[in-house]
């Protein structure tokens, strides 16, 4: 139960006004960031980091996770429409989403590269949020 509290109090934090137009600003840049091979969220988050100090905290860690998840996307998006990979993590996305560009159905392949990426960032947080306590736990029995 004590997961769901806390699972409330973090949505209503992320989705206040200030919070979700840094998500978006975040999101933004990162994506544009993405489309470019070479330049990485991690090299992005250290150019940007002088701007968030200031920010708010919470809207500052709020705007540099929309930057890494962003330009996770943007690293699908080159994959897929330029068989060229963005990111690291994108080379496999360049095996088949090329191909199916190059078929006349490159926005099929970008909404699943985009929806997989929502849905898989979703579950996961919810998996970190359900086993951070236990976890957290045994971690602290290997201590003196």
């Amino acid at each position: 139960m004590e997961l769901l509290a806390n699972l409330g109090l973090g949505f209503s934090t992320a989705l206040s006004f200030q919070n979700i137009f840094y998500a978006f600003l975040g999101c933004v840049l990162g994506t544009l960031i993405g489309v470019l091979p070479g330049l990485g969220p991690l090299a992005t988050i250290a150019m940007l980091l002088p701007v968030t100090y200031t920010l708010p905290p919470v809207a500052a860690l709020i705007m540099l996770a929309g930057i890494y998840y962003g330009a996770q996307y943007g690293g699908s998006t080159t994959a897929i429409l330029v068989n060229l990979p963005g990111e690291s993590s994108s080379v496999v996305t360049t095996i088949d989403g090329y191909q199916m560009a190059r078929r006349g159905r490159a926005g099929v392949a970008l909404a699943t590269a985009g929806i997989g990426s929502f849905f898989a960032g979703c579950v996961a947080t919810l998996i970190l949020a359900a086993f951070a306590a236990p976890l957290s736990e045994l971690a602290f029995k290997f201590g003196p």
